[in-house]
C-alpha cells in the first residue's frame, strides 16, 4: 500500500490475521529504533530497523514492533521508507515487493487510459467490478481479433471504429480493413429535399 492508505488499526488487523504487508511510511511518523541490522549500501539500502511506534494514536493502534527499511531507488534517486511486519524476508526483497506494487498502479493507469469507462451505470461495489471486468473482457477480445487476423491498426483505432459501427449492419473485417470507403455509396437512396428548385 502507498502511504496515503496507512491506517495502523487496519494494519494491526492484518498482523493478528497472520497476514504480511509492505507499505510506505509517512514522513512525520513518530517511532523509536529498537534494533538496527547491517545492510548492503551498494544495493541502494540505507537501513533495516526494528521500530516501535510512539505516536499517541499509532502506538495504541499498532502496539507491536514493525520493521523499517530505507531504500534509495537507483533509477529515480528517490528515497523510500517501507514498513512491514515481515522480519524473515531479505531487506532487498521488501524493497522489490513494494516496486511490484508500482506495476499494479501502472495497470490501473492503463485501465483509465484504454478502457474509457466514462461513467458507471451502477455504483455499488459489485456493479463497478462488473463494469470494469466487462471493459477488460472487451479489450482482450479485440486484442485477440487484432492478433489472430493481423489487423494493421492500433487498439484505439479498432475500438473507435467498433463504437461507430456498433448498430450498423456491416461486416466486421470490412469495417476494420484499411480500405474503408468513406464516400457514400451511389446505390444508397438520396435524401429527400423539402423544396425542388
Amino acid at each position: 500500500m502507498d502511504r496515503g492508505y496507512i491506517d495502523f488499526e487496519r494494519l494491526y488487523r492484518f498482523q493478528t490475521s497472520m497476514a504480511y504487508f509492505v507499505t510506505r511510511a509517512k514522513i512525520n511518523m513518530k517511532f523509536r529504533v529498537l534494533q538496527s541490522r547491517v545492510v548492503d549500501k551498494n544495493a541502494g539500502l540505507r537501513c533495516d530497523q526494528t521500530i516501535q511506534l510512539t505516536g499517541v494514536d499509532s502506538a495504541t493502534d499498532y502496539p507491536q514492533s514493525l520493521r523499517r527499511v530505507k531504500y534509495v531507488d537507483k533509477d529515480t534517486g528517490k528515497s523510500l521508507v517501507f514498513l512491514t511486519n515481515n522480519f524473515e524476508l531479505a531487506t532487498m526483497t521488501i524493497a522489490k515487493l513494494y516496486k511490484c506494487r508500482w506495476q499494479v498502479e501502472l495497470f490501473f493507469k492503463w485501465i483509465k487510459q484504454h478502457l474509457r469507462i466514462k461513467t458507471f451505470f451502477g455504483t455499488s461495489e459489485n456493479a463497478v467490478k462488473t463494469q470494469v471486468w466487462i471493459a477488460v473482457c472487451v479489450y482482450v477480445l479485440v486484442a485477440i481479433v487484432k492478433k489472430e487476423h493481423k489487423i494493421d491498426r492500433s487498439m484505439t483505432e479498432i475500438l473507435q471504429i467498433l463504437s461507430i459501427y456498433l448498430f450498423e449492419k456491416i461486416e466486421l473485417f470490412s469495417a476494420l480493413s484499411s480500405k474503408i470507403d468513406t464516400n457514400p455509396d451511389e446505390s444508397r437512396p438520396k435524401p429527400l429535399t423539402l423544396f425542388d428548385f
